[in-house]
């Protein structure tokens, strides 16, 4: 009498498998199963799968942008700069990169003109040392 009664109120009770989640459906064991039970299998190939096509093709178009752009050879430290540093460093008698505020290695490498110019280095060393390293340097 009572379970007549629930099912006036709620009505009937209908339990359902959960819905396969994408994941599953991939897994190669659902695959062979639903062939089994004869249940629908779809296969689509990719057009470019397993082909790295696009990125060969993008290799040789950003090669010929650095032949026509990039400029031969970028400017090192000119000799003139390389020798002024280490004679003004050894005349205020300093370690290399002492109050520079950069590593010994950097000033190690401006010394040797091993290093592409950038200004901001350049600078600290000018004000460090009192010595002008950018620019036209006069003899």
């Amino acid at each position: 009498m009572l379970t007549d009664f629930w099912r006036q109120i709620v009505g009937p009770v209908v339990l359902r498998k959960p819905k396969p989640k994408a994941q599953d459906l991939h897994d190669p064991k659902a695959v062979n199963r639903a062939l089994r039970s004869d249940g629908q299998v779809q296969t689509v190939k990719k057009s470019d799968a397993g082909v790295n096509k696009r990125a060969a093709a993008t290799a040789a178009s950003a090669r010929k942008l650095d032949e026509a752009v990039e400029p031969a050879a970028l400017g090192r430290v000119a000799p003139e700069v390389q020798q002024t540093i280490q004679k003004a460093r050894l005349e205020k008698e300093l370690s290399q990169a002492k109050r520079v505020s950069e590593r010994p290695q950097v000033v190690q490498e401006y010394e040797n003109s091993r290093v592409v110019r950038n200004q901001v280095v350049l600078a600290k060393l000018e004000r460090v040392l009192g010595v002008k390293l950018r620019g036209k340097i006069q003899k």
